[in-house]
């Protein structure tokens, strides 16, 4: 029950039914804020308890001050929990750990259960391993199943053993689109009171729900399991940029086309641990698709959500995907009483602002390694022909961790651009060449745009009239269609389009992640051995939202996102060194050329189509029974109990060691001494480096592991589908076949150097596996240290990162900056988080990691405070002053205890 200090609580009649509210407009200064923020204010107004959640923190929010940095710390109450299953087993293996854990410090097992609506989405494990025919699907089905069967009989007992848990079963579609489609709210209705749905997420891209009006956040699995468990989350106010939307998208132009204008802008602009509300004019002339694939690219801006305010356009997407007539209007009726419903004219005292012409957004693609690297569509071949320069050498890695060549050992070129033609055969005994470039993946996948049909509708008419000038995919590209949700298929079925895309090769291979995830599954066999035994920089063209180094597939090294009906061009063309804007992608059956302009659907032509072939029906038909799941998934034999029965040869699902030993008290927090340093890491260094979810390579530590354990090469499936085994997670820590550790240069992968197996006296240490060095340094009792650059722990929301980084002896990172995830989740599983000095850097200090490091001033904490800075000292003389990024006092219990989960445990044994 709320305090109800600012006598806020009201009722809403809506229809015959009647709802406890909770009003904005009875705090001073609410009508002024953005949308977000009363969304945030609703939130305090309705838990205020008077202990954590205060009427000096509804005020704090009343009388926010735009320009100020944030610096009022509040606790957040997300209405539900939405997990996918690479992050969501993790989640659901530590809550079943913790059971266990209470039961051994003498508490009730059944007090670990979530209090709020928690749902998992399968969706993550399918893997494009067939691909190019009418049985892909059903191939890939039947690998996921085998691959998969102890993680999701977990899954399913965990269904059955915890009160408000769902499982969304696999082969239904991407977590993002079931929730935009079915599982969003927008108004929450539990316990007689309506109030805005919000939520939390396992998986960064659950920022797509914004578009919805929803206020949610990707956020760490180890902080989403305390949510679930009614720990609020701990944050301070935010800085709110207001981005300002005017005119309409010209034509010829789409959504992904807007979405990698607006991403190199707020990239540019600076928005990290910020919120991004769209406001003005053009919010009404974007449509709700459009919207949701803008809020799914918050985290590639860095933002914390990226929200658009309810209006009449979200009402309708409401009724098409077939919520009640009652939900619609109470939505509408909600979002006007408590001042959430758009006013296009309407400014809001906003922190920062920004603007965008519609019409003036380009057709882009973005690449070759991150999002934020917009390139205009009619510059991407000259673009490609300077990048593929960096991906070309044979001459190793310099000390700066960066590729190079010397002049006198540059590639071959041809026409300026570096060359290597290769012959390849086909199994069918024909041959083709492909060389730098090559487009040997092109994939329409993902959340970002699966979600939306004028994009996806423009593809299968691209690739209708493709077919219609008799073109089809080039040879040496791996064609794969996942959409986000059975919708499409049904939309494209009903259009008449499947088969065109079926003929030129995007064929269904899953409802799911594939690609942007790293379950491109392996290139032909052919294909594969030429650009590896020819070192060919290949590409690959999604229509994804991540295109980091080694995520896609581990031949490719070059990597871009564009719009579906531009993966369909590029699988024509076949080379990013074609110009698609100008070259011909092809010939006809007159041997006539044909041009991008030739295939290109109008605007006119989609907007029929979408408008002819798309229906409540259809969502009404894909969920109406969406938890139940296939005879497959029900046949699924499942333990009983609320604990878990634990297989001692699972290589999948295992009991994690985080509450080993753990009591009922503390213990003190200490200084670090005699650490050192595991990696020494540049800039943009992702969790996908950290902690890579894509293939398991057989001559690593973890692939030795499963070997070990009589697993075959074809079975080791991916990082991502073993997070439920902390013991091939580790091994995977700092795996990524592209990292470049600077202690140990010359190498690329999960290497460094082991001063525990050097010489005495002669300074060297010998290059190993970072497992195995961390391994000898746990056990000589040596704590651990990461030195890195800029935007450290970008990208996914990835636990594991920071589980991994744990568990592998790290007690402390410096980074010269952090992506707000990864830093939360380092002080969750017990990491000191430092900063280097304002204008510091490892290099401008003279660190070389192979120093010796000590802090001194940690123990601040014990006292209940948090110290600003920690003395870093060398051994080598070096000595500056780490800024401690433990942000609010929160955070600083967390770390107090050992980590989240373990503050959790503790505070919910002694209630």
């Amino acid at each position: 029950m709320s305090a109800n200090s600012f006598d806020a609580r009201s009722t809403l009649r809506v229809g015959d039914e009647s709802y406890e509210i909770f009003k904005l407009d009875k705090v001073e200064g609410s009508a002024r804020l953005p949308y977000s923020l009363k969304v945030l204010l609703e939130n305090l107004l309705r838990t205020e308890d008077g202990a954590n959640i205060t009427a000096d923190h509804i005020r704090a929010i009343g009388g926010w001050d735009s320009q100020a940095q944030p610096s009022q710390e509040i606790q957040f109450t997300p209405a539900r929990v939405i997990m996918q299953d690479f992050t969501g087993v993790p989640c659901v293996v530590d809550l079943a750990t913790m059971r266990e854990a209470v039961k051994e410090l003498g508490g009730d097992p059944a007090k670990i259960n979530p209090l709020a609506p928690a749902e998992l989405v399968i969706d993550h494990s399918v893997i494009a391993d067939k691909f190019g025919t009418k049985e892909a699907f059903g191939q890939n089905v039947e690998l996921e199943y085998g691959r998969n069967k102890e993680r999701y009989q977990f899954l399913r007992w965990g269904q059955t053993a915890f009160d408000e848990f769902k499982v969304v079963p696999p082969g239904t579609g991407i977590v993002h689109q079931v929730n935009i489609e079915h599982l969003a709210r927008t108004v929450m209705v539990r316990g007689g009171q309506a109030y805005p749905d919000t939520l939390v997420g396992t998986d960064s891209h659950t920022t797509m729900v914004n578009g919805l009006g929803v206020l949610g956040w990707g956020v760490g699995g180890i902080e989403a399991e305390a949510a679930m468990l009614g720990q609020p989350v701990s944050m301070l106010i935010p800085r709110v940029v207001g981005f300002k939307l005017t005119g309409e998208l010209p034509a010829g132009t789409t959504a992904t086309d807007l979405v990698l204008t607006i991403t190199e802008m707020l990239r540019k602009h600076g928005v990290v641990g910020k919120f991004v509300e769209f406001y003005g004019e053009g919010v009404a002339a974007t449509s709700l698709a459009n919207r949701a694939t803008i809020g799914n690219m918050s985290p590639e801006f860095g933002s914390t959500a990226a929200i658009f305010p309810i209006d009449g356009e979200t009402l309708n997407y409401l009724r098409l995907t077939g919520r009640d007539a009652q939900q619609v209007a109470l939505v509408e009726a909600y979002a006007k009483e408590q001042g959430l419903w758009l006013d296009p004219a309407a400014e809001p005292d906003f922190s920062e602002k920004l603007e965008l012409d519609l019409s003036t957004v380009v057709p882009s693609i973005a690449g070759p390694k991150r999002p934020q690297d917009r390139i205009v569509l009619a510059n991407a071949a000259q673009q490609f022909s300077s990048d593929v320069r960096n991906y070309v050498s044979d001459t190793g890695v310099d000390e700066a961790g960066k590729e190079s060549f010397p002049a006198s050992d540059a590639p071959a070129v041809s026409n300026g651009v570096p060359s290597n033609p290769t012959t390849v055969t086909a199994p069918d005994g024909s041959t083709y060449e492909i060389d730098h470039g090559a487009v040997t993946v092109a994939a329409i996948t993902s959340c970002t745009n699966t979600s939306n049909p004028y994009v996806m509708v423009a593809a299968a008419l691209v690739a209708k009239k493709a077919v219609e000038k008799g073109l089809t995919r080039k040879p040496w590209v791996k064609t794969t269609l996942a959409p986000g949700s059975k919708v499409v298929t049904d939309y494209f079925d009903k259009a008449g389009l499947t088969p065109y895309l079926d003929k030129v090769g995007f064929n269904l291979v899953g409802y799911g992640c594939t690609t942007c995830i790293g379950n491109s599954g392996p290139l032909p066999d052919e294909v594969s051995k030429a650009v590896n035994e020819n070192d060919l920089a290949v590409t690959s063209v999604l229509s994804g939202n991540r295109n980091f180094e080694g995520r896609i597939n581990p031949d490719v090294k070059m990597n871009y996102l564009a719009s579906p009906p531009l993966v369909v061009a590029y699988a024509i063309a076949g080379s990013m060194k074609v110009d698609i804007t100008k070259d011909a992608l092809g010939t006809d059956q007159d041997g006539k050329p044909v041009y991008l302009t030739d295939i290109w659907p109008s605007e006119a032509e989609v907007n029929d189509v979408v408008a002819n072939a798309i229906g409540e029906d259809m969502f009404n038909k894909s969920y109406q029974d969406v938890f139940a799941g296939d005879a497959q998934w029900q046949a699924l034999p499942i333990p009983t109990g609320n604990t878990f029965e634990w297989d001692s040869e699972s290589t999948y699902v295992r009991k994690p060691p985080y509450f080993e030993g753990m009591t009922m008290e503390t213990t003190p927090v200490e200084d670090i001494t005699g650490a050192r340093v595991l990696a020494k890491l540049g800039d943009s260094v992702t969790t996908d480096h950290i902690s890579p979810a894509g293939a398991i390579k057989a001559d690593t530590p973890a692939g030795k592991y499963l070997t070990e354990h009589g697993i075959e090469r074809r079975d080791f499936n991916s990082y991502g589908s073993r997070r439920g085994n902390h013991e091939v997670m580790i091994r995977g820590t700092f795996a990524n076949i592209r990292l470049r550790n600077q202690i140990a240069p010359g190498t690329e992968g999960g290497y460094t150097r082991d001063f525990t197996r050097s010489a005495e006296g002669d300074g060297g240490a010998p290059v190993s596996f970072i497992y195995d060095a961390s391994q000898n340094y746990q056990a000589a009792g040596t704590p651990l240290v990461i030195l890195a650059g800029k935007e450290y722990g970008s990208g996914s929301s990835r636990d594991w990162a920071a589980k991994g980084t744990a568990l592998l002896g790290v007690k402390a990172v410096i980074a010269e900056s952090y992506e707000r995830i990864h830093r939360s989740n380092l002080i969750g599983m017990g990491v000191l988080p430092l900063q280097f000095p304002e204008g510091q850097t490892a290099e401008t200090l003279g660190l070389t990691g192979e120093e010796t490091f000590s802090f001194t001033g940690v123990t601040e904490l014990n006292d209940g405070t948090t110290p600003r800075t920690v003395k870093v000292t060398t051994d080598t003389g070096v000595e500056f002053d780490g800024v401690v990024r433990i942000d609010t006092p929160g955070e600083a219990d967390y770390y107090r205890n050992g980590g989240i989960l373990q503050y959790v445990l503790r505070s919910l044994i002694r209630k």
